[in-house]
């Protein structure tokens, strides 16, 4: 097999603090973390410092794959597009202290706007988010939510903002469940040029339409219908070479203990690369 580094994403544990993601991620020997927003602030909340996630990081040997994930990030109006945008500031700030390479946005949800408005609106807001976390020195990282509602649902949604966006410091978020859910196809995937490609999210699901798919139906990798293994053999075959982590949101994972789910989740990941 070759060599993959694998995250785990601090959803997959549910209300688990930050603390015990990263006792688990170390535990079960992964490479990196990504730290969830809420999380990383009930810490500092609590008087927790950056300075010691950092140390705790290095002396387990983990990399900060990214933080996430600033929501409803792109068609918000007036006050609260304000707010957004000081939101972002504010991650883009902790993961400068982190040493943190990437912020990860998702898109609004659609309220009646039309495509083009979508478009331009969306490729505004990467722009100002971008230019952030240029003085951070960071990336955005966009990542294409495939629910029904969502205003940028495919790999091609996503990569024809960012171009409209026009900043190198964009990248794009690719996650199994939204790329197999929202319609992307082998074809958008194998025109993707992998220096775009900050991070890769790996789930599964269950067997249902995907129109109906919500985050409390993604399954563990192998454990649902999505093809996972042509999916890294593509991005491998791409020659993607980043991190793949563990994202689930599922209610009944957040019932385990943290160190059994993280262990059992980095061997499912492991199962996809045999034989790469």
């Amino acid at each position: 097999m070759k060599t993959v580094l694998l995250g785990l994403n601090g959803a997959t544990t549910g209300a688990a603090g930050l603390q015990t993601d990263l006792a688990a991620a170390a535990a079960a020997g992964y490479a990196a973390i990504e730290l969830r927003d809420t999380k990383l602030e009930a810490y500092l909340g609590a008087g927790g410092s950056l300075a010691g996630i950092r140390a705790q990081c290095l002396d387990s040997r983990l990399a900060v794959a990214s933080l996430n994930a600033l929501e409803d990030s792109t068609l918000a109006a007036g006050a609260a597009r304000q707010a957004v945008f000081a939101r972002w500031r504010q991650l883009c700030a902790w993961a400068a202290g982190l040493a943190c390479p990437v912020v990860v946005a998702v898109p609004s949800f659609l309220s009646g706007q039309d495509p083009h408005t979508v478009r331009e609106q969306t490729a505004d807001a990467l722009r100002r988010m971008a230019a952030a976390a240029h003085e951070s020195g960071v990336r955005l990282g966009f990542e294409f939510l495939g629910f029904p509602t969502c205003s940028v649902r495919t790999l091609e949604a996503a990569l024809d903002v960012i171009d409209t966006a026009g900043d190198p410091a964009i990248g794009v978020v690719i996650d199994a469940f939204h790329f197999f859910a929202g319609g992307s196809t082998w074809q958008m995937l194998e025109e993707l040029d992998p220096a775009r490609l900050l991070l890769v999210h790996l789930d599964d699901a269950e067997n249902l339409p995907f129109d109906r798919l919500t985050d409390a139906h993604r399954l563990l990798p192998g454990d649902g219908i999505f093809p996972l293994r042509e999916f890294v053999r593509r991005l491998q075959a791409l020659g993607y070479a980043g991190v793949f982590s563990l994202e689930l949101f599922r209610p009944e994972y957040w019932t385990w203990d943290p160190f059994e789910l993280a262990g059992i989740g980095r061997r499912k990941m492991e199962a996809l690369f045999v034989h790469q």
